[in-house]
């Protein structure tokens, strides 16, 4: 019996007509609601994409290639406004590397779970795993697990399913190619949004020949989303140790009380600057009492860092007390990361 309460989205680009024929056989023997993103392919397939609409699949076209990210929005905005009765909706890839029976088995954990995001989460240990398919997951897994916070194990699975309230919370997502799923995972850190993943296959088919993802150009596109990130705690880190060395030159020469002066004066200006940054570029966000607790931090840690520069420059090293400050800055720098990400700029 076919499932009626799950629509099937296929994203697609100049498909291999054999690989995706026989898996949109086997499809719709499981499933009623498939609908096909056409995202720019050649007017070569038009022939290829009636065929679908005959065996009672919706196919949506755009004209120009816009991305998957945008064939992703383009067909949740279409669900969202013509079935009215489903409880969940997977994505999948048209390249072969999802089984309908993967499909299902996200399908169900998806309706078990309509608060979640699910992803099908593939096995990266495998032999047959081609390289450029490992490089790039081992990649990500690591950004995502330090600058987000969050621990997945396939950030580039295109398998991944949610309820219509969840997909409601994606449709505004930014990204319009490859980045955009990466930025779903993003939003769901930030609107609190459980992520949930369940096992499938690990599926290549020659070698993967057949996906559009470049694992450098895509891969770079997708790590300008923590530029931001880096950029607000370089640049707030370079103002604090410029203001603290300015200070330092031109305060009276009293070696203790010039440090910690000069440490206080440069982080005043430089932590202003940077929650600026942060609640206004980098986390989007900055929820009551954010600037209270952000700042109870600055005080805890500038005094941290004057103290410590002070006790290492009179009693351990004798060198300049700047490039001091710079090394116990950058440990202090690693640790504020951490704590404004989970603390001081999180929704709850």
């Amino acid at each position: 019996m076919k499932n009626k309460d799950v629509v099937v989205v296929i994203p697609t680009l100049n498909p291999n007509e054999k690989i995706m024929s026989e898996f949109m056989d086997k499809l719709t023997k499981s499933f009623k609601n498939i609908i096909v993103v056409n995202d720019g392919s050649r007017t070569s397939y038009d022939k290829y994409f009636k065929d679908f609409e005959k065996q009672g699949i919706i196919v949506l076209k755009h004209h120009i290639n816009y991305g998957k990210g945008r064939a992703l929005k383009t067909a949740l905005n279409y669900i969202l406004n013509e079935y009215k009765d489903i409880k969940a909706i997977v994505t999948a890839d048209s390249d072969g590397q999802h089984s309908p029976e993967d499909i299902e088995k996200v399908a169900d954990k998806t309706k078990k779970n309509p608060k979640a995001y699910v992803l099908g989460s593939r096995n990266f240990k495998q032999d047959n795993v081609p390289f450029k398919s490992r490089y790039g997951n081992i990649i990500t897994r690591n950004v995502f697990k330090i600058f987000v916070g969050l621990n997945i194990t396939d950030t580039q699975t295109g398998l991944r399913g949610m309820s219509p309230e969840v997909a409601k919370e994606f449709l505004a997502t930014a990204g319009e190619r490859f980045e955009y799923e990466t930025n779903t995972l993003i939003e769901c850190k930030e609107k609190d949004i459980p992520i949930v993943e369940e096992t499938i296959k690990t599926i290549y088919i020659d070698n993967n020949s057949e996906s559009h993802f470049n694992p450098f150009k895509d891969s770079a596109r997708i790590y300008k989303l923590f530029i931001k990130y880096i950029f607000s705690a370089i640049s707030s880190f370079a103002l604090d140790i410029l203001l603290f060395a300015l200070f330092m030159h031109f305060l009276p020469d009293d070696i203790s009380k010039k440090i910690i002066v000069s440490t206080i004066c440069a982080r005043v200006i430089s932590s202003l600057y940077n929650y600026l940054v942060n609640a206004k570029v980098v986390f989007k966000k900055a929820s009551k009492g954010a600037i209270y607790k952000y700042f109870i931090l600055v005080i805890i840690q500038m005094f941290a860092s004057g103290f410590i520069v002070d006790l290492l420059s009179e009693n351990v090293f004798s060198f300049n007390p700047t490039i001091i400050k710079i090394i116990v800055d950058s440990v202090i720098f690693i640790v504020n990361f951490f704590i404004q990400r989970e603390f001081i700029f999180k929704n709850k």
